[in-house]
């Protein structure tokens, strides 16, 4: 399998690199998320960012909830397919330890107990479901926070819209505001070295992500994001999906002459800053998550 990785990146912010949920500030404190609504002229409404947890044992069982109704919402976006795609977390009690999505379940059936717990060297331990996990999702989410340790959770599916804009081996343009999420934190990973079975093509998409971003695409395989909360790594997966939909239908139209708009820079640049916020993409996840609850009756909780 090839070891070679080429990244290509938009324009570097300074803004912000991902990073491990307990190092976050409080979102009352982030005057850039707080801009982003309105409440009472006293200033007491606030928006409600990532919540924080005194015992390590709620937390887990916090991370696994949302990490089931993240599943449960792929499912919901038709980002199945047969055994391919995973969802990964880091262990708020055991940090070198992680979750996984079982082998072959069904995105749309997973409820929290179903997850898996697995060492640093994927092995299968006590405290989650005991089931195998995939072998491939495993060497290159293991790579992704081995190289990564401000990243908490690591997703990736083969979902249609990403899989095929990434046959053509470049980052989605700036043509809609909702692709600024991703202005100068997006990569790609120019070397497919086919069904990951072996470290190094996990390594090489590891080095393809960088250090400082939150996406990457990659050639002929499919999207990989990561953030500093399940919610966040879900909701960006989706939303770069939607940015490939996008940049697929934008490319069919110049095809036949008509021209492309693309954002400028300094306007990608604002926006970017404005919405680039782990407080903002785990919010963006949270209609998800509740629906995840209602339309399971609670299952996806158990």
């Amino acid at each position: 399998m090839s070891t070679t990785s080429t990244t290509t990146t938009t324009q570097a912010l300074p803004h912000r690199t991902v990073v491990a949920q307990d190092s976050i500030p409080p979102a009352e404190s982030s005057a850039a998320f707080q801009a982003l609504a309105r409440g009472d002229r006293n200033g007491k409404l606030k928006l409600r960012g990532i919540p924080s947890f005194a015992d390590p044992l709620a937390k887990r069982q916090w991370v696994r909830e949302h990490m089931a109704a993240a599943f449960r919402f792929f499912g919901r976006q038709g980002y199945g397919e047969g055994i391919s795609g995973h969802i990964s977390v880091r262990d708020p009690v055991l940090p070198e330890h992680f979750w996984m999505n079982p082998f072959a379940k069904h995105f749309s059936l997973m409820k929290a107990s179903d997850l898996v717990l697995v060492d640093a060297n994927g092995y299968v331990v006590e405290g989650g479901n005991q089931a195998v996990i995939n072998e491939a999702g495993f060497i290159i989410h293991s790579e992704v926070h081995r190289a990564r340790p401000d990243v908490m959770a690591v997703a990736h599916t083969h979902g249609v819209y990403g899989k095929t804009w990434s046959a053509f081996g470049k980052p989605v343009e700036m043509i809609t505001q909702d692709a600024c999420n991703f202005y100068g934190k997006l990569s790609v990973y120019e070397e497919h070295g086919g069904i990951a079975l072996a470290q190094d093509e996990g390594r090489a998409i590891a080095k393809a992500l960088g250090k400082e971003n939150i996406a990457a695409i990659l050639q002929n395989h499919g999207l990989i994001t990561v953030g500093s909360t399940v919610d966040e790594a879900a909701f960006l997966f989706y939303s770069l999906d939607k940015a490939c939909h996008s940049q697929l239908m934008a490319e069919a139209a110049a095809a036949n002459g008509v021209a492309k708009k693309i954002i400028p820079d300094n306007v990608a640049q604002f926006t970017a800053e404005s919405v680039q916020d782990p407080h903002n993409f785990y919010l963006e996840f949270q209609p998800e998550f509740e629906l995840s609850v209602e339309e399971s009756g609670g299952k996806v909780l158990q």
